[in-house]
């Protein structure tokens, strides 16, 4: 699906989470980022995925990685999620899919037999230099974060 690979640098993107601040990757000059992208919010394979990545947001955070999740949900839909389960993280709320198209996670997908195009569920590791360290398309949302931190 993604062309994007390890070694590759990181697209430049620029969104607003869940309460309307905005972040980019320049931002994130000198730390490790998790972006992770998945369908829908308040979604069950979604819900466990964001919800581990919450339950090990300190080993994240000691490792200094820090976390973006994005979806096309609205800002509302994002914020509700955020606070429905705690999450600690900003979840940016990609209406436009300016950044799932940046990173090449929108494509055609198969779900109980029909076909439709959507958000591939697929994280990108980048280093403090903006260059992805890994790319995981087979995403296990229930022990994602050991996918991250092994």
């Amino acid at each position: 699906m993604t062309t994007l690979q390890k070694g590759d640098k990181a697209p430049h993107f620029s969104a607003k989470d869940q309460d309307g601040i905005t972040h980019s990757l320049e931002d994130y000059k000198g730390k490790k980022l998790v972006v992770f992208f998945y369908p829908k919010a308040n979604t069950p394979t979604c819900t466990d995925e964001a919800c581990n990545m919450r339950d090990n947001y300190n080993r994240f955070k000691a490792n200094n990685y820090e976390l973006l999740g994005v979806s096309a949900d609205s800002a509302k839909a994002q914020g509700n999620f955020r606070k429905k389960f705690d999450l600690p993280f900003p979840l940016l709320a990609d209406e436009d899919k300016s950044v799932i198209q940046a990173f090449g996670v929108w494509g055609p997908k198969k779900f109980m037999g029909r076909e439709f195009d959507g958000i591939h569920r697929t994280t990108f590791v980048i280093d403090e230099n903006g260059i992805i360290e890994e790319v995981i398309a087979d995403v296990k949302a229930k022990v994602h974060a050991d996918q991250i931190l092994k």
